[in-house]
C-alpha cells in the first residue's frame, strides 16, 4: 500500500538557478545534489517537512525527455506555466507575501481570502507557478 508522495519533480532549464530560488526565496534546504553522469540529482525540501522532496528536474537531461524536440516543447510549456507547479501550506499568507515580495519573487496573485482560506501565487524563474495556501482551521 503506498503511504506518502515522497518525491515530486518540478522542470527547470538551470539547476543552479533553481537551488538559489528554492533556497533562498522560498527556504526550502538542499536534500540530495548528486551528479549521476545522465543527470544531476537535485531535490530540496521544506524543513518543516523534509520527507517530502521537490526535484528539481532539468529539462534536456536524458532522463526527462526522449528528444531534443521534446525537450524543446517541454520548455516552451514550461515556460508558459502549464507543466509542473505545487502548492505550498503557509501559517501566514500575509507574511509570505511580504516577505517574498521584498525577496524580488514574481507574484502573479495578490493574497486574496477563498472560501478555503488565504491564498496568493507566485512563479519561480522557469514559469512554474507556485502557490501559497494558508488554510482555514478545522
Amino acid at each position: 500500500m503506498f503511504t506518502d508522495i515522497a518525491i515530486t519533480p518540478m522542470y527547470v532549464t538551470d539547476q543552479d538557478q533553481a537551488l538559489e530560488f528554492y533556497t533562498q526565496r522560498l527556504g526550502f534546504v538542499v536534500d540530495t545534489d548528486v551528479d549521476l553522469g545522465n543527470m544531476r540529482w537535485l531535490t530540496v525540501a521544506l524543513p518543516a517537512a523534509p520527507e517530502r522532496m521537490v526535484l528539481l528536474q532539468r529539462i534536456g537531461d536524458a532522463t526527462a525527455t526522449a528528444s531534443p524536440d521534446t525537450a524543446d516543447a517541454l520548455r516552451e510549456l514550461t515556460e508558459q506555466g502549464t507543466t509542473s507547479w505545487m502548492i505550498l501550506a503557509s501559517d501566514d499568507v500575509d507574511a509570505d507575501h511580504v516577505r517574498l515580495r521584498d525577496a524580488g519573487v514574481e507574484i502573479i496573485e495578490e493574497p486574496s481570502t477563498r472560501p478555503y482560506g488565504r491564498d496568493m501565487a507566485v512563479r519561480d524563474p522557469f514559469g512554474n507557478q507556485v502557490r501559497i495556501t494558508q488554510y482555514l482551521p478545522e
